[in-house]
This record gives structure tokens, sequence and C-alpha cells, in this order.
């Protein structure tokens, strides 16, 4: 793994919600982690791996060890790479981005379908500032499930159990165990208990 200086101290900035000024020393860590995360993400996709390999390279792309239980299908792309939790038995489907600054955490025994996008990074509205960005967490529960083509907008939370229906846009909180489709995402039902 390469070293990025300044990382943690950027991280701990981004997981606090501050504002990363754009041409900030932030800024240029988090440039720096980009393009290692770009390295990673060309080697993932660009042959095949067998599960374990597909394991350590995503250990790798989140300076943590996933659990042994992890499935991912690439092809996949991250922004930052180091901003990714991941619980047991989570199962990514090809094509999925994510732009992680912000922090995600998916919890175990969730399902994430085919070209999903999970967004925690907004810019500034006004023009001058637009270069700044704004993070904010998504947190998606346990035994979530997400259809294709779902995008998830920062600082969402999707409560445990939950159902995203394939192309909803997600922009507000989910509650556990709802059935959400539709752009934006509105609640149409409950997951059937049992």
């Amino acid at each position: 793994m390469v070293e990025i200086e300044g990382l943690d101290v950027l991280l701990t900035a981004l997981n606090a919600g501050e504002t990363i000024p754009g041409g900030s020393p932030h800024h240029e860590a988090m440039h720096a982690a980009s393009q290692e995360s770009l390295r990673i993400t060309a080697e993932l996709n660009g042959r095949y791996h067998s599960p374990g390999e597909v394991r350590a390279l995503i250990s790798e792309l989140t300076g943590s060890e996933v659990p042994e239980s992890f499935q991912l299908f690439p092809p996949f792309s991250a922004d930052f790479g180091k901003n990714i939790r991941f619980g047991a038995d989570v199962f990514v489907n090809s094509g999925c981005r994510f732009q992680d600054q912000g922090g995600i955490d998916i919890g175990a025994g969730s399902l994430i379908g085919h070209n999903a996008v999970i967004t925690t990074l907004n810019h500034d509205m006004v023009p001058s500032r637009r270069a700044d960005m704004h993070p904010a967490r998504v947190v998606i529960g346990r035994g979530v499930w997400f259809g294709a083509n779902v995008t998830v907008l920062p600082g969402v939370i999707i409560g445990d159990g939950a159902v995203v229906g394939a192309g909803a846009v997600v922009t507000k909180d989910v509650s556990a165990g709802a059935v959400v489709v539709g752009v934006p995402a509105k609640q149409v039902g409950t997951v059937p208990e049992g």
C-alpha cells in the first residue's frame, strides 16, 4: 500500500463532516488517495481474479481487511477507497461506483445491485467556491437490498432490511423494513415479516 501524506488527518476531517476547500492540503491528500484508488481498481477490473484475490484487492483499497464472506463482482470503482466499510456477507454486483470520501458503511447481509452509485460529496453551491466539497456519510443497514441502477445521495441512512427498487434515486433517509421506488424514492410498502 502506498503511504499517502495527510490521509489520517483528512479522514478525521471527512468523518467530522468538515468542508474540504479546493486547493487545500486536504484536497491534495484526497487527490493522492484517488490516484491510489484508480491504480487498485484498474488491477481489479483489468483481468479475472479469484474471489480471494478480489477480497485482497478490496482490502488494499479500503485499508482494512474485508470479511471472508464479502463478495464483489467487478467492474467496480471508488473515487477514494479509504472510507468504505463492509459488513459480513455483503454482496456488491458488477458496475457499482462508490464516491466514498464522506464515508460509506454497508451492513452485514446487504445486497447491492448492478450499477449502484453511492455518493457522499456535494460541491459548494456558490460558483466561486465550487471546488469546495461537503462530505456526508451514507449508512446502509443490515440486510438491505438494492435493485439495479440505484443512486444514493450524500448523508442518507437506509434502515435494516429495507428494499430499494431498481432505478430509484434515494434523496432522504429510508426507514427499516421500507420498500422504496422511484425518482425521488418514495415508500410504497414494507418488507413482509418472516
